[in-house]
This record gives structure tokens, sequence and C-alpha cells, in this order.
């Protein structure tokens, strides 16, 4: 989809206006009023909502001017908390925006309310907001005030008054409307606009990729739901639940206790689960995190039964539970020497949690986040959608999929609510007016037992004692499908390790299933033995300028085998085409090496002094480091102290002089048509030479 911003807004776009006009806003808008303002992008969307919500050039810049001058007046800096003090008191009432909070003064017996950043506190409330707004009492509320100040001779008394309080959130829309313009979009056009409504440009993503992205909002149309997403760093998994609604919580892994949880047995007060829809686990991995046994077991019966104690009384509760966290080693290296849970905290390593789960995001299908990806095209406010997707929560579409198809006899219970959990959040999601064909439900049925399953197989991976399961479906009309993930048709070898894992009846215990298509097929071998490693050549060799039929993969790749860590000085590793081929070695590196191994590759290089060209080069480094890290290899990047010596020594006995070191290729221009972009031997060299070394190595 073309970019709304750069010129005339596209089909869909006007499309998204016709049908949803007032509630629906241009995403960039939120970057460009946002400036230095540290507020979720819910709140900044419900100001572009009430003044923006339209497709008209003139009314948008006037919105967005009257936005700016709205922040800019009523939007609390931290830093200016006195500035905005003395103008409370100078006009006796001033509106602010801030996050508010409040707590109960048990001795005085009243409500009192905190400011985060205006960093007042003991601000009376009165019972009658506290009863409309209760997230107040948990987490805090953004909200728009009118605050005045009167002071009295009492020390005891706070001068600051709560003139008005109104929380910024929706407070009606008409669900009925909603449906019926739903109707009007194909299922294709209604992703992309729910793609849209999260800030991503559609046009970057797969509609895999799409799926696992409207996964994240599952917690938010579906009570009680239980998902985990293990990944990469910067892929956006916290985004959704910082950002996207004020029905959701984001908290850190190691801020969780009881009392702020579930409930305070002190003073009876209820946690974050009674009170919102969504609580994220923000940093939940970490293989040495300390954890508290009791809030593991308490968790693990709430997830369960969607209940908890307080004293002698049982109460109920309706928030679903996100747990993320990043992963540090590859998929095939998880799937050969632990699971794919093997980064979670011991004490929630444990088959009776982890059973809980209805659905496992694959972090690592999904993207870094890059800046192209953002959209520029209208979706959603914010938080007229998550009212939506609030209201939804009390209907059931988990049956949809049963006149046209059954799950297999063997799914537990248990798999099956985490299968019908997802398949009704995403058919609320994509289809909420119930308006699917068999072969759009099976997409999505599919794509819900996967995520079980990708559960269901690391526990028994982990427990032994579980009975395996056949993961698949019956058609009404005949024929069985059977479902795998994505990473068990990637590396079939690790993941039916021992063939415990039988989900399909083709292996049978003992037996190793066949290696999948993706296994290297390098003409390089995948190790050297030590004895072939001693007859390669040493010495010197000479190229002359103009050559051509070398690359990496003759010049350096056989004394590269076997090597578990690398060492590359390079000073000069600034440029695009001195990136390209950093990137180029390391992705011979990568086919070479069983896809479960983990190579460590420690460059030496170079910052350039020119302050215009240093940012791009940390970029591009940076870059290097997150793709070299999907693939197995640990890239650590440290300043290179030997000057101007370009070298590479490996920890398997040899050390590689590089005149000049990986930069040996000529400029050429020829863009992708020219065969010299796709393979090395076909470009022309510079003059160069190059140094074998065989020295002892420094492993066994």
């Amino acid at each position: 989809m073309p970019e709304a911003a750069s010129g005339e807004p596209t089909a869909l776009d006007r499309k998204i206006n016709q049908y949803f006009g007032g509630a629906v806003v241009r995403k960039d808008l939120v970057k460009t009023v946002k400036g230095n303002a540290i507020v979720p992008s819910y709140v900044l969307e419900y100001l572009l909502g009430q003044y923006a919500a339209s497709d008209d050039e003139a009314t948008i810049q006037a919105g967005i001017d009257r936005v700016r001058d709205i922040l800019a007046q009523h939007y609390v800096h931290r830093n200016e908390s006195e500035l905005v003090k003395s103008k409370i008191k100078e006009r006796g009432r001033y509106r602010i925006i801030d996050k508010v909070s409040v707590t109960l003064n048990e001795k005085d017996d009243v409500y009192q309310a905190s400011f985060a950043n205006l960093g007042i506190s003991g601000v009376i409330v009165d019972s009658a907001t506290l009863n409309a707004h209760q997230k107040l009492l948990v987490g805090g509320v953004w909200c728009l005030c009118d605050v005045e100040y009167f002071h009295t001779e009492d020390a005891r008394a706070s001068p600051w008054i709560l003139g008005s309080l109104k929380p910024i959130q929706m407070s009606n829309f008409d669900y009925d409307a909603y449906l019926s313009a739903r109707a009007e979009f194909t299922s294709d056009e209604w992703i992309d606009l729910l793609v849209q409504s999260i800030g991503f440009d559609p046009e970057m993503f797969g509609r895999r990729a799409k799926l696992l992205q409207l996964v994240r909002l599952i917690p938010f149309v579906e009570r009680n739901y239980n998902l985990v997403e293990l990944g990469p760093k910067g892929t956006g998994k916290s985004h959704i639940y910082s950002e996207f609604s004020p029905h959701g919580m984001l908290i850190s892994g190691g801020e969780v206790t009881v009392p702020k949880l579930f409930v305070n047995n002190a003073n009876g007060r209820l946690g974050l689960v009674g009170y919102w829809d969504v609580v994220a686990f923000d940093e939940f991995a970490g293989k040495k995190k300390r954890t508290d046994k009791a809030i593991v077991d308490i968790m693990k019966n709430y997830m369960a039964n969607k209940s908890f104690s307080r004293g002698v009384e049982t109460l109920g509760a309706e928030a679903s539970m996100v747990f993320i966290g990043n992963t540090s080693h590859t998929v095939p290296y998880m799937l050969k020497n632990s699971d794919l849970f093997d980064e979670l905290p011991e004490s929630y390593h444990d088959p009776a949690f982890l059973d809980r789960l209805h659905f496992y995001i694959p972090g690592w299908e999904v993207d870094t986040i890059r800046s192209e990806m953002f959209s520029n095209g209208y979706g959603f406010v914010v938080d007229y959608i998550a009212e939506v997707l609030k209201s939804m929560r009390n209907l059931d579409y988990s049956d949809r999929y049963q006149q046209h198809f059954t799950l297999g006899s063997d799914i537990s219970t248990r798999d099956r609510d985490g299968i019908h959990k997802t398949f009704s959040g995403l058919m609320k999601l994509i289809y909420p007016h119930g308006d699917a064909t068999a072969e759009q439900i099976e997409e999505l049925l599919r794509f819900a037992i996967e995520g079980r399953k990708r559960v269901k197989d690391q526990i028994l991976r982990i427990d032994a004692t579980m009975t395996a399961v056949k993961f698949g479906y019956n058609s009404v009309s005949g024929g069985w499908s059977t479902v795998t993930t994505l990473e068990e048709d990637e590396y079939p070898g690790h993941y039916h390790r021992g063939g415990s894992v039988t989900p399909t009846g083709e292996a049978s215990a003992g037996t190793e299933a066949p290696m999948s298509s993706t296994t290297p097929t390098s003409s390089v071998p995948v190790l050297v033995p030590e004895s072939v490693q001693a007859d390669l050549y040493h010495g010197q060799r000479d190229f002359v300028e103009n050559q051509r039929g070398i690359s990496y993969e003759t010049l350096l790749m056989p004394y590269l085998q076997g090597a578990t860590e690398i060492e590359l000085h390079d000073p000069y590793i600034r440029l695009g085409h001195q990136g390209r081929n950093l990137v180029e070695l390391l992705a011979l590196i990568a086919a070479a090496k069983d896809p479960a191994d983990e190579v460590t590759f420690n460059l030496f290089t170079v910052l350039d002094d020119d302050p215009e060209y240093q940012p791009k080069q940390l970029r591009m480094l940076n870059d290097i480091v997150q793709g070299a890290a999907q693939q197995g290899i640990k890239v650590n990047v440290a300043k290179d102290p030997g000057g101007h010596d370009r070298w590479i020594r490996t920890d398997t006995g040899w050390r590689v002089n590089l005149g000049r070191g990986l930069d040996i290729f000529q400029k050429s221009d020829g863009g992708w048509f020219d065969f010299g972009t796709s393979r090395q031997e076909f470009r022309q060299v510079r003059a160069f030479g190059v140094t074998y070394i065989r020295d002892e190595p420094e492993h066994g």
C-alpha cells in the first residue's frame, strides 16, 4: 500500500474513512504531535480522534495544531512541574493531562490522589469518582483534570483540590454500526485495517506475519487468555500492551508480587487482575531470575480456574495474562539442547504452569521493527477499537468451526480449550459479523492448533510422562489434516529428538525424522577434521588487480570450518559495501554450520570520527549483530586496539593475515542485474595478499 502521507489516500484509506469516519486517524500523526511528551499512544490518539479524525488535509492540519496546543498548554512535563503548580496557584484553577493514581488513607478515612508528573499527592478524591473509575486504585490512569489551589492554615490539609477528572477513554460507541461497516470490507482489507490500527504498514508483512500481530490482540478480546511470546529483542513484543489500549497494564517481571497482582490480604484490596483486562509481564525471561514460589502457585491456580483466594473467600477475575521475554539462542539451538521455553525462570519452567498457556507466539518469526514498517495510512483510533474489543469479551465464537471441522479425538480438554480460545479470539477480530467461508475458518483453526501444539510439544520434552498428541482436524466433507509447527517443518531432526514427539503418526519411537530441506547445502563441508585442517595451505598468497574467481568461500572458509569462536580485526567496517562484505562472510559461516550450533564472532573495528557518518555506522553494525543472532552467530563488536593491521584468528588454531581486510572487491555499480551482485567470484578484485599461519588450537 503506498504511503498515505506521500500523496492521495489509498483506495483502502478512502474506504476506511467512508465507513468509519470520526473513528479513525492517520497513524503517522501520532509521531507528528508526540514531540517529547512521554504519554502512551492511546492518549495522543484520543486527542487526535477529537480534532483530527478526518481525511481532509486542512481539517487534519488544524487538528494537529489544536492537539499540539493542548499538549503544550496542559501536558505536564516532570521538569516543568513547578511552573504548572505556579499556573494553578495564580489562576486558581487549571486543566492538566497527567497520570493519576489513588490510595486509601485509612488513618483519615479518605481517598487521596497522586499526580505522577506534577509531583503532588494527598489530593482528596470523592467516593463517587472512585466508584466510577476504579482503575485509579490500581496502576493509575491518564486523565484530563481540573486542579484547583486553595491554601489554608491547617498544615495537614492539602492546598490542591481536584475540580474535575475525566479518564482518557471513550464513553460509548455503536457496536451494530461497527458490525455493519465490517461487512463492507473483504477479509484482506479488514486485516490490513487492523494492522494499520496497530501502527504498521501491512505491505511490509506477509499473511502469516499479520496473523501473528493479531494474536497479540486476542488477550483484549478474550477473557482469561494466557499468551506467551519469546523471541529476539526489538520485535515490538511489549508495544501493544503498553501503547495500544487503556485496558492493558504492562509490568516488569521483577515487579510482580501477590498483593500487587491478586489481593492484599492485609487490607483486602484487589490487585491488577481484578481491574484490568490484560496484565502483561515484560522481561519475563531470564533463567537466573529469582521468583516467588507463592506467586507461581497462585498464578497457576488463577490461569486454570479463573479465580484466586482472599482469605477464606474465593474471587473470580477475567484478566488475560501475557508473558513476553527475549531469547538468547536460535530456535534449532534450543531444540537441540533444551526446549523453546529454555529462557524462562526455573520456577516457571514447569509443565503444570506451561500447560495453562493457550498459545505460544514464535517471536523469532517476527521482524525486528524498522522505521519503514510504520504506517502512514488510516487506522482505528486506539481508544475506539479498545472499547470494541472490550465489549466483545462477553461473546463466544469458539464453536464457529464445528459445522465444517472436528478436532482430533485424542486432543485433551486443556489443549482443546487453548485452541478454542485462540480461534474464538481470531474470529472476533477478523470476522466479528460471523460471515466467514469454510476456507477462512480453516485458516484460523490451523493457526490456533499450531500455537497450542507449540506449547504441548515443548512440555513433552520437559515431562516425558505426558502423552503425545496428534494435532489436527477432520473435515466434515472427509479427510484428516495434520497440523505442524513451522519450526517442526524446518528442523525435523532436532524437533523430533529421539522420535519422542510423533504428532503425525509417521515417525516411530527411536527413529530420527528426515532432515529438512533447510539443512545446509553449501559446497563447503560442515566440519573439517583436524587432519584435513593441518593439510590446508600455509604461507603467503598474492592476487593481482582485476582478477576474478575469488570468493570468501574459497579464500577463507576452509580455515574457518569447525571454529566456535572467530576473531576479526578490521578497522574499516564503516561504509555500506564494507558492511555487506561482513554480512557475506557471516552468511557463509552460518550456512556451513549446523543450524543448531552457535558461533561467537568477535569483531574489532574503529568508529568513524565524522559525527555525520558515525550514527549510520553504528546503526549498520547493530543491524548486522541482530541479523547474525537470528542465524546462530553471536557478533560482539569492540574497538580495535591494533591500528591498521587486519587479520582473522580462530579457536581451531589458524591466523589469516588480510592485507586489505575484507575489502578486496572493486566497486561496482551494476545493480541487481550484475552477476557480481549475487556471486563474489564474478567480481573483480583489488590487488591484495593473504598469509595463512597455523598455530596450536585454543581448544582440544
